[in-house]
């Protein structure tokens, strides 16, 4: 599990305020185009339960992470450094907060559909901005440019210099892939094992060509919140260095990210 802590370490490296837009030039300043899944940097993949980021100027006077490790039963913090985030009136679990950018997580509670966003800053709100959030919006988390976070089964990290095998099974990371079975709570570190809801429409895509259902051990979440993890058996034979992407129904990860792979 070294990886998902050090990929989380890199993610965190109070009242429901009135946002009403303030003309004040100190105030926090962002647009929906902004707030991205953090793990794929696309607008449109927000969903319950995703870590997403929001870009933008004066969101906060300091940076600050969550700091140590994931405890199981524990709660992300709603309020850091005097910031807030709320989606649809909710207040959201907070990974990172710096002047330029917050990661944080979309409520898992929340439904489908369109739904305003804002940061508050020690009581100084930011722009309403809408969003629209989807059942599913997958995507997969990179340990380098283009290349996906994966671990081997021993828990060791898949890279170019210590890569996957044939045959071998692997696990991925990612974010945004939607409602699980048993639900979670929203924003608390996961204590067992939960299932997508939507397994039926789950693929893996290597090379555009979905793995047989019977190779994937475990699609759901992981111990931190909004973590998602896939676990699956390697083809054998398989391609080098294959195109690996999430498919959940329509929704698909991005394309041009790597698995490591000889």
């Amino acid at each position: 599990m070294h990886r998902v802590y050090s990929l989380f370490a890199a993610l965190a490296l109070g009242l429901p305020l009135c946002a009403q837009g303030s003309p004040d030039p100190t105030a926090p300043t962002y647009s929906p185009a902004n707030i991205v899944n953090s793990a794929s940097s696309v607008a449109s993949a927000l969903a319950p339960n995703t870590i997403a980021t929001i870009y933008g100027t004066n969101l906060s006077d300091g940076t600050t992470g969550a700091a140590g490790s994931f405890v199981p039963g524990a709660m992300l913090a709603v309020e850091m450094a005097g910031i807030h985030v709320f989606v649809a009136g909710e207040p959201c679990g907070l990974y990172y907060v710096s002047p330029q950018q917050i990661n944080f997580l979309i409520p898992a509670d929340l439904r489908p559909g369109v739904m305003n966003v804002f940061v508050a800053r020690d009581g100084l709100a930011g722009p309403q901005a809408q969003i629209t959030v989807e059942a599913a919006g997958p995507g997969l988390f990179e340990s380098a440019p283009g290349v996906v976070a994966a671990t081997h089964s021993d828990g060791s990290e898949v890279t170019k210099t210590h890569p996957a095998r044939a045959g071998e099974t692997v696990v991925v990371y990612g974010t945004g892939f939607g409602a699980t079975t048993p639900s979670v709570v929203s924003g608390m570190v996961n204590t067992l094992p939960a299932q997508l809801t939507d397994l039926g429409s789950f693929q893996i895509l290597l090379n555009g060509t979905a793995l047989p259902a019977s190779s994937i051990v475990y699609a759901g979440i992981g111990a931190p919140p909004g973590l998602y993890q896939v676990t699956f058996k390697l083809p054998n034979p398989v391609a080098t260095n294959p195109e690996i992407r999430v498919a959940i129904g329509s929704q698909t990860s991005p394309a041009n990210v790597i698995l490591p792979l000889q």
